[in-house]
């Protein structure tokens, strides 16, 4: 018998919930918090899969072995828009509201423009639109 599973959620471990919840909000994703557990957010996107953010304080409460990861990222995430001219845009928005762009638009061979930012914690998060 053979067991098939399905991609329901990805959570994301962050160090501030509310800086959290206003990067990704500026990407397109709405959070609701949990009134039970003020440090659990979660946004349900169109195809049913949540995506959570959880304080590191929380996630050392439920797994008490986990400490925070060292290095380089080990998950980065890609935005898709509707333009070239949207990717410079909101690269430029999140630049100049804080948050630290890490690779400024550009546009790949493979005809693609790009742009990378990084969340609160230096997670990737690719700005992408087809040239």
């Amino acid at each position: 018998m053979s067991t098939s599973a399905r991609l329901h959620q990805i959570n994301i471990v962050v160090s501030d919930l509310d800086v959290s919840i206003a990067f990704y909000r500026r990407l397109g994703l709405e959070f609701v918090v949990d009134a039970a557990h003020t440090s659990h957010a979660q946004c349900e996107l169109a195809d049913g899969i949540v995506v959570a953010l959880d304080t590191e304080a929380a996630v050392a409460q439920f797994t008490p072995t986990w400490t925070a990861p060292t290095g380089g990222p080990r998950v980065a995430f890609a935005f898709g828009l509707a333009s070239a001219e949207a990717v410079d845009k909101l690269y430029a928005e999140l630049v100049a509201a804080g948050f630290a762009g890490l690779r400024e638009p550009w546009s790949a061979e493979w005809g693609v423009r790009y742009a990378t930012v990084l969340d609160p914690d230096a997670v990737p998060a690719d700005l992408q639109a087809r040239l």
